[in-house]
């Protein structure tokens, strides 16, 4: 079994926000494989399918991002998963919006959804992707900007971004996240 989380806030409010790329990765994911993310549980919107002989879960935790990690620890902790079971989706100001990267562990960036996650499971090894969303203006505070929506400049670029990650979610669908982080960045 693998559990894939993409993080954001819930609500129509931040529904198209930078914060929210976690969400719309798994969005995408579910849309082109024909599965629906409507089921309440974990504190989250979820849903169990099948792959080949595999079980996978698509998370989007409901607790907003600050508290991520107590969807995270219940999901794996009800099925009795390891962290290398879980990959987390999230938004990085440290990359360009367009451009995403794959990694098996590493702190928090000052992230607080990958924070709550790292303390809520105690390690900082676990898969992630992710996504950047650039950095602010000069004038816009960082909560602002990630708060805010996609310019239109950045929609395409956005959009190929969450198509990528949802490509190497589907290749760890077979195959060891080493291999599709290779492949991937």
């Amino acid at each position: 079994m693998k559990c894939i989380v993409g993080l954001g806030n819930p609500g129509l409010k931040y529904q198209k926000t930078r914060h929210n790329v976690g969400f719309m990765v798994i969005d995408q994911l579910a849309k082109r494989n024909k599965w629906t993310v409507s089921k309440h549980k974990f504190q989250s919107h979820c849903t169990i399918e099948t792959v080949g002989n595999e079980q996978v879960i698509l998370l989007k935790p409901q607790t907003y991002m600050n508290l991520s990690g107590e969807s995270v620890k219940a999901v794996l902790d009800f099925y009795k998963l390891t962290p290398e079971q879980l990959l987390v989706i999230y938004d990085d100001l440290d990359l360009p919006v367009g451009k995403e990267r794959l990694r098996q562990s590493g702190g928090h960036g000052g992230h607080n959804g990958i924070r709550s996650i790292i303390d809520q499971l105690g390690t900082k090894t676990f898969n992630r992707i992710r996504v950047g969303i650039d950095r602010p203006e000069f004038d816009v505070t960082v909560t602002d900007y990630v708060l805010g929506k996609f310019s239109k400049e950045q929609h395409l670029a956005i959009a190929e971004s969450i198509d990528r990650s949802v490509a190497a979610c589907e290749a760890w669908f077979n195959r060891s996240f080493l291999e599709v982080m290779n492949d991937f960045n």
